[in-house]
């Protein structure tokens, strides 16, 4: 039996291409992309399609990397401000997926019902070099994206 706080902070987790999918065919679903500032001008981010706009939110902020106090009252206002509602698919996306899932439980927590983790991230893991975005995530799918 799942406890009520296990419950609570339990999200979906989905391939980028998977929550592109989602992204696309549920006019209700919302990207929300919780990297810092200076990864979504260095590094790229997701582009709007097919009038699907992603948000963006930080969940750290750089250099010091600590979690933004106000996250979840930022993005709840941009999802009311959208006129998106607790049943809503959250798609959440960072670098890995490890940020994104942490933004994806906070907003659980805050009572949004389908929170979902891009267990890839924008980038997935290093390859054998050590170089990003070559073996899984947002970018090395060919998804919509720009840089800078």
């Amino acid at each position: 039996m799942t406890s009520e706080v296990d419950s609570i902070s339990t999200v979906e987790e989905m391939t980028a291409v998977d929550a592109n999918d989602l992204w696309l065919r549920d006019p209700t679903a919302q990207l929300i992309d919780v990297r810092t500032r200076a990864e979504w001008t260095y590094v790229g981010a997701p582009t709007p399609v097919a009038g699907c706009t992603p948000i963006f939110c930080e969940w750290q902020s750089y250099p010091d990397m600590q979690i933004r106090a106000g996250f979840v009252a930022e993005l709840t206002a941009e999802l009311a401000a959208r006129g998106v509602g607790p049943t809503a698919p959250l798609l959440f996306l960072c670098r890995s997926g490890v940020r994104s899932r942490a933004a994806a439980q906070a907003m659980r927590a805050a009572g949004y019902q389908r929170c979902v983790n891009i267990t890839e991230g924008f980038q997935g893991p290093p390859d054998g070099n050590g170089h990003r975005s070559r073996v899984s995530g947002w970018q090395a799918a060919g998804l919509p994206w720009r840089q800078g």
